[in-house]
């Protein structure tokens, strides 16, 4: 099968879990046997744009020719069997599904977070939950200004998505949802049904954790309010005003916009170990010296890659019990949830990490189980081709 990847990959100074599922999951299909090409644009480059070109970047976001035209040659040029578009925000836009019609290639789409009904993409507003728009209604997002603060980006983002909100029922083959969360919380899209599919992110683990659990846990992800950042303070420092200095360690693994508010706050706790950014492989160790791995999100996470890559290596996670979380974490088998947004909830799982070190051995093996089970990658890229052929037999344009 000849496959086009469409991806608008994100800024290297924000590492996104998206950019590494696109890249993983197209590995997976080159391994496969199958023709795999890339049509890219990345969002670094607008640094070194011109002042004169930053200005149109507004215009750009709703309504791009160029990348449209571009992505024209390239179909004609290759001729795929399907489009798959990840990220169009903000240099594609998405007049890349007119370029697909045009071309007469069905094209599917992942829908990693909630962008398409909600302007900052994670149904998250002044540190709580907020659902205003979820129905498809955007208005309470421009008078919000919820995207980056600014009332001119939330509007180009509200129409970016909202103005072509006919293209995105009309000119997608099928729809990728990442959990069934996630696709609940998206029925105001209104999306035909029978074109919308629940497809879990790939997460491939190859290696065998050989390493001794220390008396730690771990975090590994972005420092920022959506992740959790100001709960996961609050929280360790509950705990540790529960178990005194003979407790847990806590190691921190990331950057973001709180980066330097955790640094400070960390400086006067030795319990806390900060190690910035790592590789993949650095991750995968660190939560393999680890009992558990905290995931605080205040927001509804559409996945939780940290969830399966802990599974994955037989490591525990400890979530905040809601978006996807419950949807891949059985508590109290394969995992441990607590009531989202509250310190004191997460302290207590901290403690029960700490005195109860057999039984979270025996909740990481079955997290094991579970990633054995449910999260297989040959398992996931048979269901994507299905999508794919899927796509394929059912497109919403005749094949040319």
């Amino acid at each position: 099968m000849k496959i086009l990847l469409v991806h608008n990959r994100y800024r290297s100074t924000a590492p996104s879990g998206e950019n590494h599922v696109v890249d993983q999951e197209g590995a997976a299909l080159a391994a496969r046997g199958h023709d795999v090409h890339q049509f890219e644009r990345h969002s670094d480059d607008i640094e070194r744009w011109a002042a004169w070109q930053k200005a149109t970047l507004p215009v750009r976001v709703v309504w791009n020719p160029a990348s449209r035209r571009d992505l024209a040659a390239t179909l004609s040029e290759l001729r795929p069997d399907v489009v798959h578009i990840h990220n169009t925000f903000p240099l594609l836009s998405p007049t890349v599904l007119l370029a697909c019609r045009d071309a007469q290639v069905p094209a599917v789409i992942t829908l990693h977070n909630y962008k398409l009904l909600c302007a900052s993409g994670d149904f998250y507003r002044d540190g709580e939950v907020c659902h205003d728009c979820a129905g498809g209604n955007p208005a309470s997002a421009v008078l919000h200004r919820c995207y980056r603060g600014s009332a001119l980006a939330t509007a180009t983002t509200v129409l970016n998505s909202r103005g072509h909100r006919r293209n995105w029922r009309s000119l997608v083959s099928a729809y990728i949802f990442i959990s069934e969360s996630q696709r609940r919380l998206m029925t105001g899209l209104d999306l035909d049904p029978s074109r919308t599919f629940v497809k879990h992110n790939l997460v491939p683990y190859q290696g065998v954790t050989t390493a001794p659990r220390r008396r730690q846990v771990a975090y590994v992800g972005r420092l920022d309010a959506a992740k959790g950042a100001p709960l996961l303070m609050k929280g360790w420092d509950a705990y540790r005003a529960i178990a005194g200095d003979d407790a847990l360690r806590l190691v921190i693994a990331g950057g973001g916009p709180l980066l330097d508010e955790v640094v400070t706050w960390a400086a006067d706790r030795p319990s806390v170990e900060l190690r910035g950014l790592m590789s993949k492989p650095e991750v995968f160790e660190l939560i393999g010296q680890s009992r558990a791995v905290v995931l605080p999100s205040e927001w509804e996470e559409t996945f939780g890659l940290v969830v399966v890559e802990a599974m994955a290596v037989g490591v525990p996670p400890v979530a905040s019990a809601h978006g996807s979380f419950p949807d891949l974490i059985t508590d109290g088998v394969d995992g441990v949830l607590f009531a989202p947004g509250r310190p004191e909830s997460m302290a207590k799982a901290l403690l029960d990490v700490d005195t109860s070190p057999e039984r979270y051995a025996e909740l990481g093996r079955r997290a094991r189980a579970t990633y054995e089970t449910a999260h297989q990658p040959e398992q996931n890229v048979e269901q994507l081709l299905d999508i794919y052929n899927y796509a394929i037999n059912h497109p919403v344009a005749p094949h040319r």
